[in-house]
């Protein structure tokens, strides 16, 4: 007889895990949407986030002041690289804005090297992992956590994006670059706020993972758990971001649970990369992205 009890268990917990895959992706999406680069610093940034505030906590900071100090780092690391970096390289082809902050990924992780250390640490933030009953469907306490958390960030992106005059510019210019141009938007300004916010989903992101994982330089392949989520969703796309992460988490957990006997197991380190690469056959800018439309 089926185990239905079982099946919900495992799709819920497939849906907890897919929201800490959305925080990673939502960091990509915001940097995509407005300028067009694919951000594969995002690794980075969210190890060098997680190491700095575990680092400093293990020097004796207090817990809020830590986060304070990591959270301002953040910032200031995501307006250095858009003024540094990518600001003199507009214009430029996308692969070379891709090679930029593929290198500028090694160039962070170097410089947590040099500031941290490289040794493992355990970071403790004060959920725990035991799981609890809800009617014989057992959940785990943090991924029910990092899903309050990842939602609460959500819903305060949108209420920004909506309802202030920053958010407005930055959908004008995911709209329209030139259009926003031609109604006296800065795009640097508007870039940097961006840079800003994806250092705060960095920040958010590699607390949750260095929790559940242990802070480490492995931290940064997080943004490979990203990817399928992004082809998924669709590149330009938070609500494809969050669906995709969704979705992506319950079919890694049923493949492995109810396909993966008949594999010999471990198919949950790639099925989701299946699913990816036969939407992309169907439907190449995803679920929610915008289709490219070319004039020739």
């Amino acid at each position: 007889m089926f185990d239905y009890q079982f099946l919900i268990e495992v799709l819920v917990g497939g849906l907890l895990s897919g929201v800490m895959y959305s925080l990673v992706a939502i960091g990509f999406v915001l940097i995509y949407k407005t300028s067009g680069v694919l951000n594969f610093a995002q690794g980075a940034m969210l190890l060098f986030a997680a190491l700095t505030f575990v680092s400093l906590v293990e020097r004796g900071t207090p817990f809020a002041l830590a986060l304070l100090a990591t959270l301002a780092i953040m910032v200031a690391l995501g307006i250095t690289i858009e003024r540094t970096v990518l600001r003199p390289l507009i214009n430029q082809p996308p692969i070379t804005l891709f090679m930029a902050t593929l290198g500028l990924s090694y160039v962070i992780e170097g410089a947590a090297q040099l500031l941290w250390g490289t040794q493992v640490h355990g970071l403790d933030i004060g959920v725990s992992d035991i799981p609890f009953d809800i009617g014989g469907v057992f959940i785990s306490r943090f991924d029910l956590f990092a899903a309050a958390v990842a939602g609460s960030l959500v819903a305060l992106f949108t209420l920004f994006f909506r309802y202030t005059r920053t958010g407005l510019a930055f959908r004008a210019v995911a709209d329209d670059q030139f259009a926003a141009l031609a109604v006296g938007l800065r795009l640097p300004r508007v870039w940097a706020a961006v840079w800003t916010a994806a250092g705060i989903v960095a920040l958010v992101a590699g607390l949750l993972w260095g929790a559940r994982l242990g802070v480490q330089f492995s931290l940064s392949l997080v943004v490979l758990k990203a990817l399928p989520v992004l082809v998924l969703g669709g590149f330009d796309s938070i609500t494809g971001a969050i669906v995709g992460g969704l979705l992506i988490g319950a079919i890694e957990k049923l493949a492995e649970v109810y396909v993966g006997p008949f594999f010999g197991g471990g198919i949950e380190a790639w099925a989701a990369y299946v699913v990816a690469l036969a939407l992309l056959l169907v439907r190449p800018s995803g679920l929610f992205g915008q289709k490219l439309v070319e004039r020739v």
